[in-house]
């Protein structure tokens, strides 16, 4: 199951029963009007049709492109899958001492901000918002969502965080911020107990390295693994070559840096 709704592939044919319940939904639900629709279940997410068809229909809380429904199942389902795909880790730089100067409020305000941007930026990049902890946020652009040209997308997304947080800007940031891109395979996939708490991760070398890189920005700076820059083809003409050594990684990374 979580193959087929992170890469929208089937590694096997589906149920008969899967088959006939997905058709009859998904033709059920064309004659209810409303934008945009669930690419799982094909609920429309907004408008009448969602009134109509599932009051309190809306889009789940990692991604725009699935209804809260279908989320809700698939936390259900105590597994995932491996699979190829992008990741995003932005960082807040020097969050400890900006906290001691600002106050507790107003580093709150400044936080809460930053995840509000920043979040807004890669549901319109078709993510998967994986994580918002501390001074950080985590994304997943997979291709059943962001679509083939994932690591595109993803160094888009980068880029866009950085100009909604004021980097490029004559008087500055607002906020500093950092951000690490890799591309590779990963486990993603629902942690912890259906009964319970639980949350869908990320795991595996391949994410450990995109927060490693993430950790290594500087401000206003960009680290694109060179696995992304192959996967997507990238045009990094002009970009700094780096090559890093990163803890919990044993051997070096060569990456290319985007600056503001």
């Amino acid at each position: 199951m979580w193959y087929w709704y992170l890469t929208g592939e089937q590694r096997a044919p589906f149920p008969k029963e899967w088959q006939i319940a997905l058709a009859v939904q998904h033709k059920f639900h064309r004659y209810f009007p409303g934008s945009p629709r669930c690419l799982e279940c094909g609920t429309p997410m907004r408008g009448i049709g969602s009134l109509l068809l599932r009051p309190g229909s809306k889009p789940a809380s990692f991604s725009s492109r699935i209804c809260s429904s279908c989320e809700v199942t698939a936390r259900k389902e105590e597994a995932g899958a491996e699979v190829f795909l992008s990741m995003l880790f932005a960082d807040v730089r020097d969050s400890t001492p900006l906290a001691e100067r600002s106050g507790t409020a107003e580093f709150q305000s400044l936080i809460n901000k930053f995840y509000k941007q920043t979040s807004k930026v890669l549901v319109e990049q078709n993510a998967m918002v994986n994580r918002l902890m501390g001074d950080q946020v985590s994304a997943l652009f997979v291709p059943r969502f962001a679509g083939k040209d994932h690591p595109k997308i993803a160094f888009q997304a980068a880029k866009d965080i950085l100009h909604v947080t004021g980097h490029g800007q004559p008087s500055g940031p607002w906020v500093p911020v950092g951000v690490g891109l890799h591309t590779g395979t990963a486990f993603v996939g629902v942690v912890g107990s259906s009964d319970s708490v639980n949350e869908i991760a990320v795991l595996g070398s391949a994410a450990n390295l995109c927060a490693r890189l993430s950790s290594q920005a500087a401000a206003g700076e960009i680290l694109i693994s060179e696995d992304t820059v192959k996967a997507g083809q990238l045009d990094v003409t002009g970009l700094e070559r780096r090559t890093l050594e990163l803890k919990g990684i044993n051997h070096p990374v060569n990456v290319r840096v985007f600056k503001t």
